[in-house]
């Protein structure tokens, strides 16, 4: 027996819901499903056909979210650990800053657990990353390769949830204090950026 594909009104519904709730939840993150289905052009009704709870769909985003991330992280092929772990973190600052409530939703204690289930291939190649920059000296090497992929995460954590996407200089922000924990001085970081400058402007003009 064979599985119907659904609808294309169905799919057209349920992508719409996603964005409404990214955009309602953007000015204000407690707004009520009664909002977000109003934002979407649908019914109450219509919006529980495809979603059990507000709960569900909040989880439905991250899931969204995540695999975008772990996207962004298969998209970094650098060599050098340092460049890799720079551009690395820009893109996801970029991608971060464009739904920064959704992503501080996401990473706020009652959805820790989903949200790292969710995020294992990017927390992955951030854990091969660590080993790999201590294995060629280009990160700190007084703490585990696996305490520093850590360490490295809660700070990203940090930085999405504390720091104005608006602000001028975001994305550099970001993407120093990465390296800085990695183990790089912030004369370091700077010659590294300065010589691949593409890896942060591109993301301070989009962001």
């Amino acid at each position: 027996m064979t599985t119907r594909a659904p609808r294309r009104d169905s799919v057209e519904n349920r992508a719409g819901i996603l964005d409404a709730a990214r955009a309602t939840l953007a000015t204000d993150p407690r707004a009520s499903i009664d909002v977000i289905a109003r934002s979407a052009g649908l019914s109450r009704r219509t919006l529980y056909g495809h979603f059990d709870d507000r709960e569900a769909l909040i989880r439905e985003l991250i899931s969204v979210g995540a695999q975008r991330f772990n996207a962004i992280a298969e998209s970094v092929t650098d060599t050098d650990s340092r460049i890799a772990l720079a551009r690395l973190a820009a893109r996801l600052w970029q991608e971060a800053a464009h739904v920064q409530v959704a992503a501080a939703l996401a990473l706020d204690e009652a959805h820790v657990q989903h949200t790292a289930d969710a995020l294992a291939p990017l927390r992955r190649t951030v854990a091969a990353l660590a080993r790999r920059g201590q294995e060629d000296g280009s990160f700190r090497t007084d703490l585990p390769a696996p305490t520093l992929a850590r360490l490295i995460e809660e700070v990203a954590r940090t930085v999405v949830s504390r720091t104005d996407a608006h602000s001028a200089g975001a994305a550099g922000l970001a993407v120093r204090t990465l390296l800085s924990i990695a183990g790089l001085s912030w004369r370091e970081a700077d010659e590294l950026l300065a010589a691949h400058p593409d890896i942060v402007e591109s993301q301070e003009v989009s962001a």
